[in-house]
């Protein structure tokens, strides 16, 4: 009988290698775009509010996708393919957020009249 005579390796060597100041600049950059979302929610911008937290949130995960996974390093490809699907959920759901105030009222009756009844002052919610 013949014998398999095929190598198999046993190690696959060291992985990719990231130097700790690209990790520190990353890490700095996410707790500044934490920061700037925590910031950017004592103004009220009205729709732009959700708008502006979800482009933060769409630059956060890219930066952690790109660098913590290492898809930075990785064939361009794949990084392109990341950063534009997360590119893409941020329009549909900007675009469903457009269609919001068309269907409000037929799922809360008198949604915008309750914001203006006097039993609950607004400015005593802050």
């Amino acid at each position: 009988m013949s014998e398999a005579t095929a190598h198999h390796e046993e190690h696959h060597g060291v992985g990719h290698i990231v130097d700790w100041r690209v990790l520190i600049g990353v890490l700095v950059s996410l707790l500044i775009l934490t920061w700037l979302t925590v910031k950017v929610t004592e103004f009220d911008l009205g729709s732009l509010n959700i708008v502006i937290a979800l482009v933060i949130a769409t630059l956060k995960a890219s930066l952690v996708c790109l660098f913590f996974m290492h898809l930075y390093y990785d064939q361009p490809f794949n990084s392109i393919i990341l950063v534009s699907s997360l590119l893409f959920v941020l329009i549909f759901i900007l675009f469903s957020l457009l269609d919001l105030s068309a269907y409000q009222s037929s799922i809360i009756p008198d949604y915008i009249s309750s914001l203006r009844d006097p039993a609950y002052p607004l400015d005593q919610l802050k």
